[in-house]
């Protein structure tokens, strides 16, 4: 199960890959999986500190748990692509601003807003469904990532993204996309499953619109894609709780 731990090592904090091997092709097969584990991790915090502290409170540990847990990588990609498709004019140009590792005006505005939006749908949520949505959304985010890997061309020929380029095969979105879509179906039924849509319609749309930027994706537009989705999945969540559950007239959680 090397691909799984590479996958476990790339995308969180837990050292379970084996050290200087780079993720591959198979890794990426895991990712929902591993979105799982990050989701479970949430949603037993928040259980245990909903005992202790005010939901607004609780709402800001859970965030920066998330950033911790994942080394804020995909956050950090979402604000390279703010200065990169913001700053630049021509894909070229644009391209190499996200090669800068310097920080610039548009990814402190982007990833403020990004940080203040999270915290504000995580403190949001309501009680029914709460512990569902929190599993899923980290889930459903990293079958995003998996779809726009496999749909959109890695625009640069070396860089984090590249490796997941090496080993490629169409059953590795097959087994991610069955991972998050019974998951979803389990812990949210008809509900769970358009929190899958979401995340992919997400997701292909802004692998549609960076290809038309910089003519393709790089890593930081997958940890862009990632965290859209990761936004977009928690607002339609909250959403399903609501109105749109009882249009649909179907139990989503």
């Amino acid at each position: 199960m090397q691909s799984l731990r590479l996958a476990i090592g790339f995308l969180t904090i837990v050292p379970a890959g084996p050290r200087g091997v780079p993720p591959t092709g198979p890794a990426r097969s895991y990712f929902p999986l591993v979105g799982l584990a990050l989701g479970g991790v949430l949603a037993g915090l928040d259980i245990a500190l909903g005992q202790v502290l005010p939901r607004m409170v609780a709402g800001a540990v859970l965030l920066i748990a998330m950033l911790v847990l994942t080394r804020g990588l995909h956050t950090e990609g979402f604000l390279d692509v703010c200065d990169g498709l913001l700053g630049g004019y021509r894909p070229s140009e644009r391209l190499r601003i996200l090669r800068d590792t310097h920080v610039g005006a548009f990814a402190v505005i982007g990833g403020t807003s990004l940080l203040l939006l999270k915290w504000t749908l995580l403190v949001s949520v309501p009680d029914t469904g709460r512990i569902a949505l929190l599993v899923l959304f980290p889930c459903m985010s990293r079958l995003g990532m998996v779809l726009a890997m496999d749909a959109f061309t890695y625009v640069r020929r070396q860089g984090i993204g590249s490796s997941f380029q090496v080993g490629c095969s169409r059953w590795q979105l097959v087994l991610a996309l069955a991972t998050a879509l019974a998951a979803g179906g389990m812990l949210g039924g008809i509900g769970g499953l358009v929190l899958a849509g979401t995340a992919i319609g997400v997701s292909l749309g802004l692998g549609w619109s960076f290809t038309g930027l910089i003519g393709g994706l790089t890593g930081d537009a997958y940890g862009a894609v990632n965290e859209m989705a990761e936004v977009s999945v928690l607002v339609m969540g909250i959403a399903l709780v609501g109105e749109v559950a009882g249009l649909l007239q179907a139990p989503f959680w």
